[in-house]
């Protein structure tokens, strides 16, 4: 008998087993979907996966919100999951918010934004959810110029931290309605005036993935990897982190 033989008699031996903990797996997720679902009226569930530790659940809501569910859906458990490895201490639960906040950003697309690009080569790319009249959303754009030599392409996702329908929402539209929405945001972020204008515009779809992503401040920078840094940062210690420097 052949060793290519015995491992596809060995393969059917076990797949019988294989199905059978797919398909238990596949009844607690629904299970856990329908416990919470039923309990907690509104909260809508985008995931439910079994999580590394032995009988627990990540659970992913609509806002991005992670929780822990036992397979019967009657324990919950919030807070972030560790994991202690030779290495350290790994944060399972943030390994999976930027895994999910990549693809969320990578989906979303780099249409409608206000984007400030690299002098020359371009060596990374960062996402910034801003907000026009953040203090330190300004003091970050004031060292645009130094992102761009650092060869740091900066995009520019609307998140006015007051929502839709407030002077500063509205002020926002104004900048990315402009004929140059550059120029509108150089001015705006400077605390000029910029002129009322109105037009079909993304900010408020920009907003809301800033909510779907996991922002709750400003600014709020978004690297490729997905990892999120949270406040403002200067060029060169970013940079550096990036190994650009």
């Amino acid at each position: 008998m052949t060793y290519q033989t015995l491992f596809y008699r060995m393969l059917l031996l076990l797949l019988p087993l294989l199905l059978a903990g797919q398909a238990q797996a596949g009844e607690a997720e629904q299970t856990i979907r329908d416990s919470i679902t039923e309990r907690v009226p509104g909260l809508t569930i985008t995931g439910v996966r079994e999580a590394p530790a032995d009988g627990l659940y990540e659970v992913v809501t609509s806002s991005g919100e992670v929780f822990y569910a036992t397979a019967g859906g009657e324990f919950l458990i919030t807070g972030d999951l560790l994991q202690l490895t030779g290495q350290g201490v790994a944060n399972i639960t943030e390994t999976g918010r930027t895994e999910r906040r990549a693809e969320a950003m990578a989906a979303f697309g780099e249409e409608g934004l206000i984007t400030y690009p690299a002098k020359g080569e371009q060596k990374a790319e960062i996402a910034v959810f801003t907000d026009i009249d953040c203090p330190y959303c300004r003091k970050l754009h004031d060292e645009m110029g130094r992102f761009n030599e650092l060869g740091i392409t900066v995009h520019y996702y609307g998140f006015p931290r007051s929502g839709p329908g407030t002077p500063s929402f509205a002020k926002y539209e104004s900048v990315w309605c402009a004929e140059d929405s550059r120029a509108a945001m150089d001015a705006a972020k400077q605390g000029r005036s910029v002129p009322s204008k109105s037009c079909d515009n993304p900010v408020r779809a920009q907003f809301e993935l800033g909510g779907q992503v996991g922002v709750t401040g400003t600014p709020a920078i978004v690297l490729e990897s997905g990892e999120m840094v949270r406040g403002y940062v200067p060029a060169d210690r970013l940079a550096e982190g990036l190994g650009l420097l």
